[in-house]
């Protein structure tokens, strides 16, 4: 099967392409640098030509220090581009597949129990007019408000279940 996988070059993408091209498909990694631009069309059509499936795996602008990657590299770092590649490979849905994390959390109580793992003392404090990439940020902003696939390492590397997305995170 030919899967696209826009941003197939980023942290998360060339993994999923890998995933892919262990289980025998053609995984392949559309961006800027493979001739694939998704912004101005520039090599989009060459790329889609025979794809049965598109993952987007885009990256978000990068952050500033090498600490904001290390945070999202956590123990179930190499069980997303499975989940991706399994998702690409299962039967058509017809809609967006989310793939969300075993918990919720606000993100700074994400933040600061990654701070306390790694033994340093910084006090995370939340601004609720804080803004994410110029937009407002609601409590459920960020999370999967239906159905989601959910993750299943927690942050502190333990097993866990989603919870149901009626709750919201405190």
């Amino acid at each position: 099967m030919r899967i696209v996988v826009i941003g197939g070059i980023g942290l998360i993408g060339s993994k999923v392409v890998e995933k892919l091209k262990q289980k025998r498909h053609e995984g392949i990694a559309a961006a800027p640098n493979t001739g694939v631009n998704t912004i101005t069309g520039e090599g989009l059509k060459e790329a889609m030509a025979g794809a049965q499936v598109v993952n987007d795996l885009a990256n978000s602008p990068p952050l500033e220090d090498k600490a904001a990657l290390e945070f999202f590299e956590t123990s179930g770092r190499n069980l997303l581009p499975a989940e991706v590649a399994d998702v690409a490979l299962a039967a058509p849905r017809n809609g967006i597949v989310e793939i969300a994390g075993p918990e919720r959390a606000p993100f700074n109580e994400i933040v600061a129990r990654y701070l306390k793992a790694v033994g340093d003392n910084r006090v995370v404090v939340s601004d609720p007019e804080a803004r994410y990439f110029g937009g407002r940020i609601e409590k459920r902003s960020l999370v999967p408000l239906g159905e989601a696939r959910p993750g299943r390492i927690a942050f502190d590397g333990s097993a866990t279940h989603w919870q149901q997305p009626d709750s919201a995170p405190p």
